[in-house]
């Protein structure tokens, strides 16, 4: 006759629920940020309230209201919501599909989501998903834009592989003005879900 298996103690099974509801915590987790990662991207489609805001916005500083009887300077601040740049970025552009801004503080971390050309190697006709992180600051009046990491398919690059562009002010290389800096804005600023520009004088 075989003998019945001794009865779990009762020790060992309230040591085994903590352990059972960590790993299922940790694996909810992990399942979670995968999802996160990988979530597709949804281009942002303004409403027409939306769209009539952000116009009002730019047409405010590109004229005076002409309701004033004397001369009066338009707006020198542009306040965007990071709907509203996604958004404009649908509206103007093919990528509203593929690119999606998120602001943060002092920051702008972006997310990108297309397929490859069939035609490369290794990699042809594959999902790239890849985000990137770009510190936003002014110093001496020049707003200042730096790349500081590239991660695709969850690898984050080194910067050789990038041609040290890590830690570069990317607008002084691409858009900056003869004396350094992005010619006419005085400060670009990033808060939590705004993106603040001001114009120089």
């Amino acid at each position: 006759m075989t003998e019945a298996p001794p009865p779990v103690s009762a020790k060992r099974r309230s040591c085994l629920v903590p352990a059972l509801i960590t790993v299922i915590v940790i694996l909810t987790v992990i399942l979670g940020v995968y999802w996160w990662h990988n979530r597709p991207i949804k281009p942002v489609q303004l409403s027409v309230q939306e769209k009539a805001a952000v116009e009002a916005k730019l047409e405010a500083v590109q004229t005076p209201t002409p309701a004033q009887p004397t001369y009066q300077k338009g707006a020198k601040e542009i306040i965007l919501t990071e709907r509203e740049l996604n958004g404009l970025l649908n509206e103007n552009t093919t990528l509203g599909e593929k690119l999606k801004f998120e602001l943060v503080e002092g920051a702008v971390h972006a997310r990108i989501e297309t397929d490859l050309d069939k035609d490369l190697p290794l990699v042809g006709g594959k999902r790239l998903k890849a985000h990137a992180r770009f510190f936003v600051s002014t110093e001496f009046d020049r707003p200042r834009l730096v790349l500081d990491d590239l991660t695709i398919w969850g690898i984050s690059l080194p910067n050789d592989w990038l041609g040290g562009l890590k830690g570069q002010d990317l607008l002084d290389q691409t858009v900056g003005s003869q004396g350094g800096g992005l010619a006419g804005v005085k400060e670009i600023k990033v808060e939590p879900g705004h993106l603040v520009i001001r114009l120089a004088d």
